[in-house]
């Protein structure tokens, strides 16, 4: 089990932890484009794909819940749009391989 970040002494325990901090994240992001797919197999508007309010509010979601956990809101925000574009370009290439039957 690895320690939490106040309880490392060593930069064995850090590694340790950001490894395994890294794994959770990958398996968070499997999850988040899992719901991907599932927007792809549930929508019928090609249009529909792309939705910039909704996207503005995940990325202000973002910049909220990075603000409350301490981690800066820009570093949040950048990261943010980048996985929500890399979701909405995943989701059309889903959607159009439906549409393609």
């Amino acid at each position: 089990m690895t320690k939490t970040p106040e309880d490392c002494t060593t930069m064995v325990e850090v590694r340790a932890g950001v490894d395994a901090t890294d794994a959770e994240l990958a398996a968070l992001l499997g999850r988040r484009f899992g719901y991907m797919r599932a927007a792809a197999r549930i929508k019928t508007d090609r249009n529909t794909v792309r939705d910039e309010d909704r996207k503005a509010q995940v990325i202000g979601n973002a910049k909220r819940n990075a603000r409350d956990a301490g981690v800066p809101e820009p570093l949040a925000a950048a990261l943010w749009e980048m996985l929500v574009e890399s979701s909405i370009s995943y989701e059309m290439t889903l959607f159009e391989a439906k549409a393609r039957g």
